[in-house]
């Protein structure tokens, strides 16, 4: 039975028709960048995600980008932040001109480890005279901010993070990209993600659990003066038309993209719910597969809602068992096959092999396998046959 790691067009079949109702309005309407569609679509995210402000955006590689210009940081600057992640949050901070500062994961849930940040800045920063940042002594550079990335669905531990940032004078952007939905559970009470820190980014990437029918981003934020700025820069500094107080970017939400997305957050709990469920289901089947000494399942921190954007267990062996899966048909995919921190491009910051070990352990061992809200039981009783088989075999 051949098991597709996504399949968006089956998960497009089921609201087809309010969608192409929705997308062909704006067609006929003749307004195709920002406009109401865009600005009713932000008060819709705002909303669900808890936060004052909503800014739409053209990807969520641009929320990271407009965040970090949205304070300034730039030449000189550092921003502290995962190694185990997609490639566009610390290209962001470079795009800045500013330095990632990368600090290693936490084993169990693979975002960035609270401790790790907190021996960075208290082995090798001194304190910024002006009580805003940290001085990294070995490169000179300003720490302004920390970029945490909650990965798979799951939130990092910010409640940590919060009191670095606020002792130090940070800025906190979450990188929430695979995340629209989770909740953190930490000392202070539930928050949601997107709604911890200062500022707040999306994806709407079509693979994302509230992904559109091409790219798209939002940042989100409770400081009026921070989303002022955000629109501002996404339309290439202008506060008004043709009047630019600064050197911004072109990044506007096509209000195709908004119309479609409004439909589809209508079904956003629902989705990460089933996905939730099949997480739920993947893990009483390994149990009974008894397959623990090979295949270890996701952490769920106690207290948040994972909403599972990727399904990633540790696996031994994990490179012929891919293999083994994809030749019988099942999708399976590794993210991240490389850290950030031994990236070509990254060369220069100085880290090598060993620098990071949690992460650099992770990248040879990550598996993600089907989980999305409309796979089968059969078909997950299918992945994890298919695995035990391998292990059997091997």
């Amino acid at each position: 039975m051949a098991v597709p790691l996504v399949d968006l067009a089956a998960r497009h079949a089921e609201l087809a028709e309010e969608v192409e109702q929705a997308v062909l309005e704006v067609l006929r309407s003749g307004k195709y960048v920002l406009g109401e569609t865009v600005a009713e679509f932000e008060k819709k995210v705002a909303a669900y995600a808890g936060v004052g402000d909503a800014v739409g955006v053209a990807s969520g590689t641009d929320a990271l980008l407009l965040a970090l210009m949205v304070f300034r940081i730039g030449e000189g600057d550092a921003v502290i932040t995962s190694p185990f992640t997609f490639f566009a949050t610390a290209g962001s901070v470079a795009r800045t001109g500013a330095r990632p500062v990368f600090v290693d994961i936490d084993e169990e849930t693979f975002n960035i480890d609270p401790r790790q940040v907190a021996e960075f800045l208290e082995t090798r920063c001194d304190r910024h005279p002006s009580g805003k940042g940290a001085i990294d002594r070995e490169t000179g550079a300003t720490v302004r901010a920390i970029m945490p990335v909650h990965l798979f669905g799951q939130t990092a531990d910010m409640d940590p993070l919060l009191d670095l940032a606020g002792d130090y004078g940070l800025w906190l952007i979450e990188d929430a990209a695979q995340a629209l939905g989770a909740v953190y559970g930490g000392k202070k009470g539930p928050r949601n993600a997107g709604a911890i820190g200062e500022m707040a980014c999306l994806s709407f990437f079509p693979t994302k659990n509230l992904g559109g029918v091409g790219d798209g981003g939002m940042i989100l934020t409770d400081d009026p003066e921070a989303a002022e700025r955000s629109r501002m820069l996404r339309d290439h500094g202008a506060r008004k038309q043709y009047l630019h107080g600064e050197v911004g970017i072109n990044s506007r939400l096509d209000a195709l993209q908004a119309a479609a997305l409004a439909v589809k957050l209508d079904r956003l709990d629902a989705w990460n719910q089933a996905r939730i469920e099949n997480a739920d289901r993947y893990e009483i089947l390994f149990n009974e597969a008894d397959l623990g000494d090979r295949v270890k399942v996701p952490r769920v921190v106690r207290g948040n809602r994972h909403v599972f954007h990727q399904y990633t267990v540790r696996a031994s062996q994990r490179d012929r068992l891919r293999a083994h899966l994809l030749d019988n048909g099942i999708g399976c995919g590794i993210y991240y096959p490389m850290p950030l921190h031994l990236q070509e491009c990254f060369a220069d910051l100085g880290y090598a092999a060993g620098s990071l070990p949690i992460a650099e352990k992770a990248a040879g061992e990550v598996l993600s396998l089907p989980i999305a809200p409309e796979i089968a039981r059969n078909q997950q009783v299918e992945v994890v046959d298919r695995i035990r088989e391998f292990y059997l075999e091997a």
